[in-house]
């Protein structure tokens, strides 16, 4: 069965507008509890949580390992069901795990917490919002759809990141320097209660609110063994699909980093607490306008060509890192090189998925493709929060930061490669119809 990616001729435009503000507000809600407020409160959460940078890391790969089995796994349940209802669960289930981690569990608890949200923000959601937003974006607008997916996804991070530092501000009475562990754990468990009410309540829209393009309607039968095992045999064939593994591996390694910019504010660069934070989440900011300018861009020329372009500008910041260059009285020079490395990273929020279109996969087999490249491409999920954690903690200061970015600029390289050979293999006009 054929058809044409047109789905503005049978939804209003309206109701385009709400399917893609709720797949932003669920795309980006699903991972604030085990990734954003890591990432901008990370020197806050490793002290109240009594962790050190390799036992979070050691969490990190707990979720990796998990959500790798799930992207294989949930991947073709994107090709059979509905996904408001496939996301909206994922969400309910991500806000029980916040519930939980309000306790301040152990790092043993934390561990198995890491764990339950590789299976709950993965196995039910991932696909199906990827195979959501290319539907909505069409044949010729994958890039801004993406770039809109990704840009307001930025957006989310950065009003959650700021609601909770407005949450830290309200709370603490004092300056966080001068504030008590037990106030400050507090403050933190509220901006975590908070945020799952809110997750919660987003599922909800989704159910409500979100309405699924007739090609989405399909039946609930689960697929045959015998028809998942044709779809995967028949996307594991496709060049594209190989490129695309390594180019989103090589790419989520660099966006990995991003966890440790806040850490590396507060502790070469000397900014307190919420500084730091501040720092983390300002540069969600910049995510937004990248993913929208990429995803035009993306539009006007190709996915491939901006992937080349993206991964040179993150070899630059990494080997300006990678160089020493950067002192604490080097304030714009550390502004000017993480904002050319988030450029780069974040560009690539954008191209991951804005690409299939250009490799040709079919719609039809799009969850299965999006479970079998994630399946690698993410698993930076599983290896650099560990590798992260070692090479800080064994050289702490500015040294253990310089290893952790020339790791980047190797990644990178590699992922340049990669990208000119997919570019080069999909030269060919895109077909109207798959």
């Amino acid at each position: 069965m054929t058809f044409t990616l047109n789905p503005s001729s049978i939804l209003s435009k309206r109701q385009k507008l709400f399917n893609i503000i709720l797949l932003i507000l669920a795309g980006e809600a699903n991972f604030i509890l085990p990734f954003v407020l890591a990432r901008i409160f990370r020197p806050t959460v490793l002290d109240l949580f009594e962790l050190s940078n390799l036992q979070l890391g050691a969490c990190f790969s707990i979720y990796g390992i998990v959500a790798f089995i799930s992207y294989l796994l949930g991947g073709s349940l994107a090709d059979k069901f509905q996904p408001r209802y496939l996301m909206a669960f994922s969400l309910f289930l991500t806000a029980l795990g916040g519930m939980y981690m309000s306790t301040y569990p152990s790092y043993m608890g934390l561990s198995l917490l890491y764990g339950y949200w590789g299976f709950t923000t993965i196995f039910l959601f991932w696909a199906a919002m990827i195979k959501a937003t290319r539907i909505w974006g069409g044949q010729h607008r994958q890039g801004i759809a993406f770039g809109l997916l990704d840009g307001g996804r930025g957006l989310i991070s950065f009003a959650f990141g700021w609601l909770g530092i407005l949450i830290f501000s309200i709370l603490l009475v004092n300056k966080i320097e001068d504030s008590s562990l037990l106030e400050r754990k507090e403050a933190y468990r509220y901006i975590v209660l908070i945020c799952s009410i809110i997750i919660a309540l987003i599922g909800v829209l989704l159910i409500m609110v979100l309405k699924d393009h007739p090609h989405q309607q399909t039946s609930p039968r689960i697929l045959s063994t015998r028809q998942v095992f044709n779809n995967y045999l028949n996307v594991i064939k496709l060049p594209s699909v190989w490129l695309l593994m390594i180019i989103i591996l090589c790419a989520y390694t660099g966006y990995k980093i991003t966890d440790i910019y806040s850490q590396y504010a507060n502790e070469v660069m000397g900014y307190n607490e919420t500084d730091a934070a501040a720092i983390g989440s300002n540069l969600l900011g910049i995510r937004i306008i990248i993913g929208i300018i990429i995803g035009l861009l993306a539009d006007k020329t190709r996915s491939s060509l901006m992937m080349i372009i993206s991964f040179t500008i993150t070899i630059i910041g990494a080997f300006i890192f990678v160089s020493g260059l950067i002192q604490p009285d080097t304030t714009l020079l550390f502004g000017f090189t993480i904002i050319t490395v988030a450029t780069g990273v974040y560009a690539f929020r954008t191209l991951y998925f804005a690409a299939i279109q250009e490799g040709k996969i079919p719609m039809a087999v799009t969850g299965t493709a999006v479970g079998l490249i994630s399946l690698v491409g993410y698993t930076p999920d599983i290896f650099m929060g560990p590798a992260m954690g070692i090479l800080l903690d064994n050289s702490p200061g500015s040294l253990g930061f310089q290893k952790v970015f020339l790791m980047l600029a190797i990644f990178a390289i590699v992922g340049l490669i990669a990208a000119y050979f997919f570019h080069r293999i999909n030269t060919r006009e895109l077909p109207q119809e798959l």
